[in-house]
């Protein structure tokens, strides 16, 4: 390894490897060694895993090898170290959803984002932890435990790409896929300090179809936007096996990356004009990080969209009869099976009747055509990405009390853009005094990803992020 290669390849972002591999300075395999190391060394404090193939790994890391001595590799990703969440199907492993519901047989095709980055060249690691069928938000599920934040053990790393967040921010694999269905690229993504982004519907292909269709989206996580645009474009290949799929060939999401936010027109909403609270250490870095969008030249207005309140009703309508109709499918006796949570959560949910559902289709296109309006003055929306800072691995709710008895009640600005369907991404903006991340949301109108992702950049370029190299125990 040359002198000029950082001591440590897996805390290298996926930009960079490619062109130390096209330097011929570094190997895929160093890297995958490094990143195998890293969930040896440290993937027992986290639980970020649910599936490792480290010799699968190795395998594919000295093909890639092979390719780039030969000067020939086979795609932007070849040989980079990566991860995918549990809930996207690879060919050879299991897809366990987080359930002991499912099987451990492993599955016999690749859903479409993962045949894209294994065509690629993308070296896969494994499969990332999450809670059962990804219906909350925090980290922790029946099947593999309790899922921990990197930036203090004792704290929940958020979900339902729990295990994918704590991967991505200890190099523990260069850049991963998780899904989002309410916020589960965005929420964990703020609790830890790592780049999420929620694209627009339907823009990265799924397959096998779920029951949440255009509310769940598939995404990347990241320790850089420029990862993140990389990852994007490889993913976002059409694919006919998606009803809802896109036709139209994916961009390069890395054009016009560095661009910048001068002159545009971005609206700063702290609360949505419903969020009930939000922690001051949150609210002070986030208004701070719209002003600092104001020194990059673009012009910020304070404004909130005209949303009619909180949609909650509107997702709830879609969300819980999904998760129902998931469990009933899988095993009759799924209420023994299943988190006592889910279970829980199910049984407190509101019934949805045929004309109810058809109602909350109507009021969703209502959100939708607000939002439309709303982007017809401002080209991209700020709000927090989560009103407070990670709380208590293990609890579904802060313990204090404060923030309501429902996941959602602490994440309201998420769940909002699933239903519209927009572009959102979650972007580290600050710590709190104990050293817990703090999440920036970047919103856009449909179709507008790269413009998302060139905002985001704009201002990790201003505030670069905090990283970690290994994660804080519950003692320090």
């Amino acid at each position: 390894m040359r002198a000029d290669v950082p001591s440590d390849p897996a805390l290298v972002c996926a930009a960079e490897l490619v062109a130390l591999y096209r330097a011929k300075a570094l190997s895929p395999v160093e890297a995958t060694k490094a990143a195998l190391a890293r969930i040896e060394r440290h993937g027992g404090a986290v639980n970020a895993w649910v599936h490792l193939d480290p010799d699968g790994a190795l395998v594919a890391a000295r093909a890639s090898e092979a390719r780039w001595q030969a000067g020939a590799p086979q795609g932007p990703l070849d040989g980079v170290p990566m991860g995918i969440k549990d809930n996207i199907v690879v060919a050879g492993m299991p897809a366990r959803y987080g359930s002991r519901l499912t099987s451990s047989a492993p599955r016999q095709v690749d859903a479409p984002a993962a045949a894209r980055v294994r065509a690629a060249g993308a070296v896969l690691l494994g499969k990332s932890a999450m809670p059962e069928y990804g219906w909350k938000a925090t980290s922790d599920s029946p099947l593999t435990g309790l899922t921990r934040n990197p930036w203090d053990t004792r704290m929940t790393s958020g979900g339902s790409s729990a295990g994918a967040v704590a991967a991505t921010v200890l190099g523990m694999g260069a850049l991963h896929l998780g899904t989002d269905g309410g916020g589960s690229i965005r929420i964990p993504s703020a609790f830890t300090g790592c780049f999420g982004l929620k694209p627009t519907r339907a823009r990265v292909p799924a397959y096998p179809a779920a029951p949440l269709g255009t509310l769940a989206h598939v995404g990347p996580l990241t320790r850089t936007v420029a990862d993140a645009a990389l990852a994007l474009t490889v993913i976002a290949a059409p694919d006919a096996r998606d009803v809802y799929a896109w036709p139209a060939p994916a961009p390069d999401f890395g054009d016009g990356l560095e661009a910048g936010v001068r002159g545009l027109r971005i609206a700063f909403s702290p609360r949505l004009g419903y969020a009930l609270r939000v922690h001051p250490e949150v609210e002070s870095a986030v208004a701070a990080a719209a002003r600092t969008f104001e020194t990059l030249g673009a012009i910020i207005e304070e404004a909130d969209p005209d949303m009619g309140g909180d949609p909650i009703a509107v997702w709830n309508a879609f969300w819980w009869p999904a998760m129902r109709y998931q469990l009933n499918a899988l095993n009759e006796r799924w209420r023994e099976l299943a988190d006592p949570g889910l279970v829980a959560a199910l049984d407190a949910s509101e019934p949805v009747s045929v004309a109810d559902h058809l109602n909350a289709q109507l009021k969703r296109a209502d959100l939708h055509n607000a939002l439309v309006r709303f982007h017809q003055t401002y080209e991209l929306l700020l709000t927090p990405a989560l009103p407070l800072p990670a709380f208590e691995v293990g609890a579904l709710v802060p313990r204090s009390g404060e923030w309501g008895s429902a996941w959602a009640d602490w994440a309201p600005f998420s769940y909002p853009f699933n239903l519209t369907t927009q572009p959102a991404a979650s972007i580290p903006c600050g710590l709190t005094a104990a050293g817990l991340p703090i999440g920036l949301q970047i919103v856009g109108p449909i179709g507008a990803d790269a413009l998302v992702l060139r905002a985001a950049r704009a201002f990790e370029q201003a505030a670069p992020f905090a990283t970690l190299d290994a994660p804080r125990t519950a003692a320090a």
